[in-house]
């Protein structure tokens, strides 16, 4: 069977008419529950505490050795292109955010 997806959606509460405004409280105010279900186990695991222990953990990180069109600016520490470089005098080299 074909559906158009242009056509206007309709919900149950179009499809069984028109309810009064009294029966639409009393329906929000049944959907609307101040008891919320949460479940310890999985929130507990989404936490991480300051300090714990990572010593079981190991890193893989790739180390690319700083090329030749690159310098390391002498205020933040960051390999930056030369491109960047704003100053280049007494052996001060800044890149152009710290300048």
């Amino acid at each position: 069977m074909a559906t158009d997806y242009d056509a206007p959606r309709r919900n149950e509460s179009e499809e069984q008419g028109e309810d009064s405004l009294e029966e639409l409280k009393a329906r929000r105010n049944e959907s609307q529950s101040a008891v919320v279900d949460i479940d310890e186990s999985d929130t507990a695991e989404s936490f991480e505490l300051p300090g714990a222990d990572l010593s079981g953990e190991e890193l893989t990180v790739k180390v690319v050795p700083k090329q030749a069109d690159e310098f390391t600016c002498t205020v933040c520490f960051l390999v930056q292109h030369r491109s960047r470089l704003a100053r280049g005098s007494d052996g001060h080299e800044v890149c152009a955010d710290c300048a």
